[in-house]
């Protein structure tokens, strides 16, 4: 009789079982229908508005033309950076990146809707007519920036070398509107150049942006220089790069630890990038500059450095480009492409520079230094000892003179120092820093 009541408990709870598992499937069955249900209506309607404007629209217009147009609505409504590539857009992409064109020399982001001066890039055409970052373009040529997408404004900026533009622009400060005529030509960047200072033995360290050979040109530059008992690392102008390049840097001067981590829709979907101690080659006190016109790379850098705590950054702070966009080809030929914004970038702490940037340590503005009265006497004197120095040089031959200029170049003088605040304040606060660190 037991051995009876045990098996009917035992098959209640088997139906039990079996009826709670058939409950949860067609639970699980009817929300898979409903979100179904759901993307199926979503669908219908995009379709039911496109078929409407093609049949009312005032205009003829060809549903080509209407998908693309939806398109690239839809990317520009997600975000600044992505956006939709038809096959001219993806063909121009192409000749950026693989061939020579026309340019100005600038990089360009959307702030808060508006076209903006990320930076201009050192002695670029746009760098000598005077655009400065944070510059927001109003007008290119004739042409409103107003609902214009990024890569639109790319387009209309580029042009045969040697052909002109007229960039009109609104900058702090400013009461009206800077009209600001540029010359298109091939750029041609010097990404990374070193410099040593009159009477102090520090290393200046500029990099532009972030190309192939960064890494290369400080290594050359800090192991050309082993006596030097501080180095200054300039980002500021600097719009970025390969990230390749930026881990590469902080892994110059950071033994161990996280540089940069990338992750994505799915917490799960995270990448780190990690210094390595074979790589590091300098341990000697730095300091970074900064300002509005570091993005992106430059962003990961004097960040990454700041969180190990490796070096004092200065200036301002940075313009807040932290995503990363990917080319996704839509079509079976792969001439038309979407840019989507598929990851954001996160330093060693775990903060993001998206739309937030990188707050120095200390705060420096751009302009001439301060001085006493005394320090502009110094000044004075040492410009008429050179200027005395020149004509004495006046005699010599031309071929002296050139090799001389091109040593000039390489030195920053004391007069360089005090037409520049933010350097001026680095170079006090690192050599505070060598005090400490004897």
């Amino acid at each position: 009789m037991s051995i009876n009541f045990k098996g009917y408990v035992h098959m209640k709870k088997l139906l039990l079982t079996l009826s709670i598992g058939l409950l949860l499937t067609q639970s699980v069955f009817a929300e898979e229908e409903i979100e179904e249900k759901s993307r199926f209506e979503s669908l219908s309607k995009l379709t039911k508005v496109i078929g409407t404007v093609e049949k009312y629209y005032v205009d003829d217009i060809i549903l080509e033309e209407i998908v693309n147009k939806a398109l690239k609505g839809l990317m520009q409504e997600l975000d600044a950076h992505s956006t939709f590539l038809d096959a001219k857009s993806s063909n121009e992409m192409s000749i950026q990146t693989k061939g020579e064109f026309g340019g100005l020399g600038i990089t360009v982001g959307m702030r808060d809707g508006a076209l903006t001066v990320i930076s201009p890039i050192d002695d670029t055409p746009a760098f000598k007519a005077g655009v400065k970052s944070s510059d927001i373009i109003l007008k290119i040529d004739e042409k409103s920036t107003l609902n214009m997408t990024l890569d639109e404004a790319v387009s209309f900026m580029r042009g045969k070398p040697k052909t002109d533009i007229l960039l009109t622009v609104v900058r702090k400060g400013e009461s009206k509107p800077v009209k600001i005529r540029i010359t298109r030509d091939i750029i041609k960047i010097q990404s990374v150049f070193s410099k040593t200072f009159e009477n102090e033995n520090l290393l200046y360290l500029r990099v532009s942006s972030f190309d192939r050979k960064v890494v290369e040109g400080l290594e050359k530059a800090i192991k050309n220089n082993p006596n030097v008992k501080g180095l200054v690392l300039d980002l500021r102008n600097n719009p970025g790069g390969l990230l390749s390049q930026a881990i590469g840097v902080v892994d110059l001067f950071v033994d161990k630890g996280v540089i940069v981590s990338q992750k994505g829709r799915d917490e799960d979907d995270e990448e780190k990038f990690e210094a390595n101690s074979s790589n590091t080659i300098s341990k000697l006190p730095m300091v970074v500059l900064v300002n509005g016109g570091s993005a992106s790379a430059s962003e990961i850098v004097s960040g990454a450095l700041q969180d190990h705590k490796r070096a004092i950054v200065i200036g301002e702070k940075t313009f807040g480009k932290g995503s990363v966009q990917a080319i996704l080809p839509i079509t079976r030929d792969r001439k038309e492409s979407i840019k989507l914004t598929i990851a954001k970038y996160y330093l060693p702490s775990g903060r993001t520079i998206q739309a937030v940037g990188v707050t120095p340590d200390v705060i420096a503005f751009s302009g001439k230094a301060t001085q006493d009265e005394n320090s502009e006497f110094k000044i004075k004197e040492a410009d008429l000892k050179k200027h005395l120095e020149g004509e004495l040089e006046k005699v010599d031959t031309k071929v002296k003179k050139e090799k001389e200029n091109k040593e000039d170049k390489k030195i920053i003088t004391n007069e360089d120092i005090l037409n520049d605040n933010q350097l001026n304040t680095s170079i006090g606060i690192l050599k505070s820093l060598i005090i400490i660190n004897k």
